[in-house]
């Protein structure tokens, strides 16, 4: 079979192979959404859950074959890729990010996993490669970034509002080769994400039962900053290195001061 860009299919449904549906979450994503899907033309079915884009996201991805769904997200992203699994309807799921890109290697892999499966084995933690600012970041908080992304339909549900895991029942392994990641490519864009995702974490850790208090506030993205750019070796990474560990530490204090006038607003109220 052939998609409307003329790339063949890898698999298809008379195949003995097992289907793979890949999952993309975008927001205003025109920008990216064309490089994230040709990644994928080796999967029998590209998903896009859409968060009411206002700009061309939705119509370049359905140009590109894809199955777009439009939802609001309502700041739950486990939500959000939950869905995405209902609608998949591959024997095994593949979860990107608009910003993200399947290199040749991974997709090699997948495909060999998935046609020789291991019975024992129900998801796969991939590697994430972070460029930031133009460099590729390999230590630090990003530099060894592993994150369950492939697994069989039925293994598990993803958990947590923000900073979601894929809570898969049964052995998870390890794929070898790189998922890149193209993160921020402005500092504006990199402070606003840091100012959205802090207010998440901020409300999860309250659900969680966490509370703040003023040691935290100043005690915790210190230590952020000095395990991110010294034990975890940012400082080699240069200046970029430098700013993600810093930027890093400011999304600590972010959160931890949000949750303090959270509790307090809710003690209050």
């Amino acid at each position: 079979k052939r998609n409307d860009r003329g790339s063949r299919r890898i698999f298809n449904s008379q195949s003995r192979f097992k289907m793979l549906s890949a999952v993309i979450l975008t927001k205003n994503e025109e920008k990216n959404i064309r490089q994230c899907v040709e990644s994928l033309t080796f999967c029998d079915e590209i998903i896009v859950v859409d968060d009411n884009s206002q700009d061309n996201t939705m119509e370049f991805a359905e140009k590109l074959s894809a199955k777009v769904f439009s939802r609001p997200l309502d700041n739950n992203f486990a939500d959000q890729r939950n869905f995405g699994l209902t609608r998949a309807s591959g024997d095994w799921v593949l979860f990107i990010d608009a910003d993200e890109r399947v290199s040749f290697s991974l997709r090699d892999e997948i495909q060999s996993e998935i046609k020789n499966p291991k019975s024992e084995i129900m998801g796969y933690r991939v590697k994430r490669v972070d460029h930031v600012f133009g460099k590729v970041l390999k230590h630090g908080d990003v530099g060894n970034f592993y994150e369950v992304r492939l697994a069989k339909k039925d293994s598990g549900k993803w958990e947590r509002k923000v900073h979601e895991v894929w809570a898969v029942k049964g052995k998870v392994a390890e794929l070898k080769n790189p998922l890149f990641h193209w993160a921020h490519s402005s500092f504006s864009e990199f402070t606003s994400a840091v100012n959205y995702y802090s207010t998440l974490h901020a409300e999860q850790k309250f659900k969680d039962g966490q509370r703040s208090s003023l040691l935290k506030i100043l005690l915790w993205p210190k230590l952020k900053f000095i395990n991110n750019y010294f034990m975890k070796l940012g400082f080699i990474d240069g200046t970029a290195g430098f700013v993600q560990a810093m930027i890093m530490s400011f999304h600590s204090f972010l959160a931890w001061s949000k949750l303090w006038l959270l509790q307090n607003r809710k003690a209050s109220s």
